[in-house]
């Protein structure tokens, strides 16, 4: 019998060279994000409202800037009766709704969902976020109704706050400033606003979300596009350097 050995197939060795070859890839990709060979492209949150574009100069050449719609500019009163105004959140990502403490269809819901984000992002990651609850109800909701009904809800003095003032000042803000109505009318802005939707807006007064305010799943959703958002604003703040 003889004992030369058996010619190994070419079919063989294409086999075994192409394991070794994905067994190297698989390395490179698993190895690579650590050793910084690979660079993720970061994915942006929407920008929501009108926009505009202009040409603008930058380092001797013209380039067409886009302008995003930012909320306007306001002034209301907290639950203690103080005044209240954009200039208070200056520098800060706002989380914002409407409500009214008489309300007992989907506000309760919204309130208790706005609770549970505000335990949920009680860490200094989120230090820089706000929420902001306005009441369509100002009427009734005077400043001690509303410090009452911040109290049922446990809600932190410095983060969650809750603001009342003149009835047209608050409809036109949400309806035309938080953008949670399309209205051609301009009275029609002064009108009554009743929206489940909590509004997601970034430290440049861009509205980057709405969230559904009455479910888990829309809770979910916000604190998932709020941590991006957060990355988004420490890449921001680090090319500014």
């Amino acid at each position: 019998m003889s004992d030369s050995p058996v010619p190994v197939s070419k079919r063989v060795k294409r086999l075994v060279l192409g394991g070794i070859g994905l067994f190297i890839l698989s390395l490179f990709v698993f190895f690579s994000p650590m050793l910084g060979l690979v660079k993720h492209k970061f994915t942006y949150l929407s920008y929501y409202g009108p926009k505009e574009t202009e040409l603008v100069e930058r380092d001797g050449k013209m380039v067409v800037d886009t302008n995003y719609w930012r909320i306007p500019s306001f002034e209301f009163i907290d639950r203690y009766g103080a005044p209240f105004t954009d200039a208070d959140v200056e520098g800060k990502i706002i989380i914002a709704d409407f409500f009214f403490t008489r309300c007992t269809s989907i506000c309760p819901k919204m309130s208790v969902q706005m609770q549970q984000l505000q335990l949920k992002l009680n860490d200094d990651a989120f230090k820089d976020v706000v929420f902001l609850s306005h009441t369509v109800d100002p009427e009734n909701d005077t400043p001690e109704v509303l410090d009452a009904y911040a109290r049922k809800l446990e809600a932190d003095t410095a983060r969650w706050k809750f603001l009342t003032g003149h009835a047209p000042d608050i409809y036109r803000m949400g309806n035309t400033g938080y953008l949670l109505s399309a209205l051609e009318d301009s009275a029609s802005a002064e009108q009554f606003l009743h929206d489940s939707r909590f509004v997601l807006v970034d430290k440049d007064r861009h509205i980057r979300g709405f969230y559904e305010g009455t479910t888990a799943t829309g809770m979910n959703a916000l604190a998932a596009d709020l941590k991006m958002l957060l990355k988004e604003e420490r890449i921001k703040a680090k090319g500014k350097r």
